[in-house]
C-alpha cells in the first residue's frame, strides 16, 4: 500500500518539473530523479529500492491532438513560407519580363524612327512566315495579301515612310 501511493507522489512531483518534449527526450534524466527521490522516501519507511524503471510513459488523448495539431500547423507554416517565397520569385519574373518587353519596343519605335526601312524589314519577316505556315497546311487557302502583310510590292510601306518622315522630321 506504501509503494504506489509513494510512487504516484514522487512521480508527479517529478513529472511536473518537465515539459512534454523534455519527458520524451530526457527520459533517462527523468527516471534517474524519479529512482533518487523514490529510494529517499521509501527509506524512511524502511524500504530499500534496488532499481526502478520507468517502462511505460503515455500522454492523454486531448495531449496527443494538441501536439498533433502543433505539428500540422508547423507544417502549414512551412507550406505557407514556400508559397509566398515561390510567388516573390513569380513576381520577380514577371516584372523583368515586362522590363525587357518595354525595353524591347522601345528599342523598336527607336529603330523605327531612326530607319523606316526597319518596318519593310518586319513585314518581310512576317510575311516569310506567314507564307511558311500557309505552305505546310494541307488545306486550300485564299488569302487577300494586303490584310495578311504580303503586299511588298504595294505602296503601304511608301505611305508609312511619309507618315514617320512628316512627325520625326527624318529626311
Amino acid at each position: 500500500r506504501i509503494l504506489p501511493s509513494l510512487m504516484n507522489e514522487v512521480a508527479k512531483a517529478v513529472v511536473a518539473r518537465y515539459n512534454a518534449n523534455e519527458l520524451l527526450t530526457k527520459r533517462a534524466q527523468v527516471s534517474a530523479d524519479i529512482s533518487r527521490e523514490l529510494s529517499a522516501r521509501a527509506a524512511s519507511f524502511n524500504v530499500a529500492l534496488e532499481d526502478v524503471a520507468i517502462t511505460h510513459l503515455s500522454f492523454s488523448p486531448e495531449y496527443a491532438r494538441a501536439v498533433e495539431a502543433k505539428q500540422v500547423a508547423q507544417q502549414d507554416a512551412e507550406r505557407a513560407k514556400y508559397v509566398v517565397i515561390g510567388a516573390l520569385q513569380e513576381k520577380q519574373t514577371i516584372i523583368t519580363k515586362a522590363r525587357g518587353e518595354a525595353e524591347s519596343a522601345e528599342l523598336i519605335g527607336t529603330a523605327v524612327r531612326r530607319n523606316p526601312g526597319f518596318m519593310k524589314l518586319r513585314r518581310i519577316d512576317a510575311a516569310r512566315d506567314i507564307a511558311d505556315i500557309v505552305s505546310k497546311s494541307g488545306n486550300k487557302i485564299y488569302l487577300n495579301a494586303d490584310t495578311l502583310l504580303l503586299n511588298l510590292m504595294g505602296d503601304a510601306d511608301n505611305k508609312f515612310e511619309q507618315s514617320v518622315t512628316k512627325k520625326s522630321g527624318w529626311r
